[in-house]
């Protein structure tokens, strides 16, 4: 009898596909403590710090026009990130490859490396409801192949859950014969990454640029890289007869030449080299679903795909593994049932479809011909210049609105007027009451799965109002308590707001539950200088006799109550999260 040589393991989640949205999503798993691996067939969270030092910052976009010496003329400099909730007003770019290398050195710390060169060979999901109701089981069945030939190892991967991140042409999303709804369009761009040596005077912005040539859109990099996004035309021959891309047809330096034209009169040199180059044809397709029965995921590229020139592509791709990971890390731990699952696709998918019908709009403005005296037709300036204000949020994904759902819940939104449910937490400053040291509210919350509670006192330096204080600590630890079994700060992380001065307040007279440790006590208050903080009430709209705001593990506000609503903070919770987590 032969003995079968073929490994077998097991794991939480395996991921197949290593670009920002895969170690992005396994990044935030191991960092959660999750058993999770990674493969890609290719060879080859508090990141904060490291991408504002090796990126560039974009705080000015600069849009150019036809002149009437037949030439382009500067119309307009705008800032570029105008969304009024942002804590960093610019946009920060950043080679794809620098990306993935803070996330690779991120997940080292905690023991995960990519295993490659490794294929996937074949993806089983099974057909039994007990087993897929079962939330331990390894339901989902992945056969790789280790190495580029076939007669590699091969290795059979039981897996709880499987995250796709394998991009446009995903293969798990093939396998599991999910559609890609959309259209592919008529609009074929050039890009061309280069160092610059130019006389054009704003190299260094975004920059937009219609031309009667065509048009073409500057991103500069780090260091002194920029990347050139050029219009090409329709009848260039670079298609073949079934509509793809022939990239034989075409050199970077005739790519470069069609900018020079689209430049003019300003110009651009040939550099010694050329850093990378593609030619691509824009396509705007949603996946018909993302994911199967609770179990498979697709995230990223594998689920959606459109124009790369407003920023979108991998900040949308890696914000589908944020949404995701928190939650698959909820259900692994024992601490919420599938119906959390499901909210991934409802959010998700609702996001890439607004995406693509943005994109549809900015595309066509961008790729459409200059309006001018004798075509009265074109795009317009002020027409261009509006959606892209409008929709600032929306490229940089500070505007993302999550609908109500089983997570986001509006039913007391009138608790914080300035903040809106289903959005980002806003950036505000606080005064740490114990030591008066000025915090961002922000950096209290890092993504670590767990809900953070922001308890809005009041003046807790008044009697009663400390009094009503106790009385909803007393409430909440009731209900939080019965909820995890005793192990609140498990799945909770809280603190206190007190509009208290720093002159008045103190500290230790908050209940314990809402300072668990010293630093987490705050004041709505200005720092010893009078220039940072304050104003905290005000700008989220939390009434003088306070309130509570419920922030999900991904930063998204999820609920607000009054400060005598913690019944309904409770059934909140009660709607997707178990009890007593393992």
């Amino acid at each position: 009898m032969l003995t079968s040589t073929v490994k077998e393991s097991k794991v939480d989640v395996l991921i197949i596909g290593a670009g920002p949205a895969g170690l992005m999503a396994c990044n935030a798993l191991s960092k959660n403590g999750v058993k999770v691996r990674i493969v890609d067939q290719r060879r080859s969270y508090g990141l904060a710090d490291r991408l504002l030092k090796e990126g560039n910052q974009l705080h000015v976009a600069a849009f150019y026009n036809p002149s009437t010496n037949g030439g382009i003329e500067l119309t307009d400099r705008v800032p570029d990130v105008t969304a009024p909730t942002a804590r960093y007003p610019f946009e920060l770019t950043l080679h794809q490859g620098e990306i993935e290398a803070i996330f690779l050195d991120s997940m080292r710390d905690f023991g995960v490396e990519v295993n490659r060169p490794v294929v996937p060979i074949s993806i089983e999901l099974s057909d039994d409801e007990s087993v897929l109701d079962d939330l331990n089981a390894h339901a989902v069945r992945v056969v790789l192949q280790h190495g580029a030939r076939k007669e590699g190892e091969t290795e059979i991967v039981h897996a709880k859950y499987v995250i796709g991140a394998d991009g446009a042409h995903s293969w798990v999303r093939k396998s599991l014969d999910i559609a890609m709804v959309g259209e592919q369009t008529n609009y074929i761009w050039g890009v061309v990454d280069l160092t610059p040596d130019t006389d054009f005077p704003d190299i260094r912005n975004r920059t937009a640029i219609h031309s009667h040539n065509g048009s073409c859109m500057i991103i500069p990099r780090e260091g002194d890289k920029v990347r050139l996004y050029i219009q090409l035309d329709a009848k260039s021959g670079l298609l073949t007869s079934n509509g793809r891309i022939d990239k034989s047809k075409a050199q970077p330096s005739q790519l470069l030449e069609i900018a020079r034209k689209s430049l003019h009169p300003y110009s651009i040199q040939t550099p010694e080299m050329f850093e990378w180059w593609t030619i691509y044809i824009i396509g705007q397709r949603v996946a018909s679903k993302f994911s199967v029965r609770d179990r498979v995921f697709i995230v990223g590229d594998a689920c959606h795909t459109h124009s790369p020139k407003a920023g979108q592509g991998m900040n949308a791709s890696m914000s589908d593994s944020h949404n995701l990971a928190w939650k698959l890390t909820h259900v692994l731990r024992g601490w919420a049932d599938r119906s959390l699952l499901q909210t991934y696709e409802f959010e998700r998918k609702k996001y890439a479809e607004d995406l693509i019908d943005f994109d549809k709009k900015f595309a066509a403005l961008f790729s459409g011909k200059p309006r001018t005296e004798e075509d009265q037709d074109g795009v317009s300036h002020e027409e261009f210049l509006k959606i892209f204000q409008t929709f600032s949020g929306f490229t940089s994904g500070i505007g993302i609105h999550y609908a109500e759902s089983l997570i986001t819940s509006q039913i007391h939104q009138s608790s914080a007027k300035g903040l809106l449910i289903g959005q980002r937490i806003l950036p505000q400053i606080f005064i740490r009451a114990a030591d008066s040291r000025p915090v961002e509210i922000q950096d209290l919350l890092p993504s670590d799965g767990r809900f953070k509670i922001l308890v809005f006192t009041g003046n807790s330096s008044q009697p009663e109002q400390l009094q009503h204080a106790r009385n909803a600590a007393d409430e909440m630890e009731n209900a939080l308590s019965r909820l995890t079994g005793g192990k609140i700060f498990s799945v909770f992380d809280i603190f206190a707001i007190s509009s208290a001065t720093k002159a008045d307040v103190r500290y230790n007279e908050l209940p314990h539950l809402f300072r668990s440790h010293w630093s987490k006590a705050l004041i709505d208050d200005t720092d010893v200088t009078g220039k940072q903080g304050g104003n905290g009430y005000k700008t989220y709209g939390i009434q003088p006799n306070g309130g509570v705001v419920v922030v999900r593990p991904d930063g998204y506000v999820g609920m607000a109550a009054p400060l005598d609503g913690i019944a309904d903070i409770a059934s909140y919770f009660n709607s997707f999260l178990k009890l007593s987590p393992q």
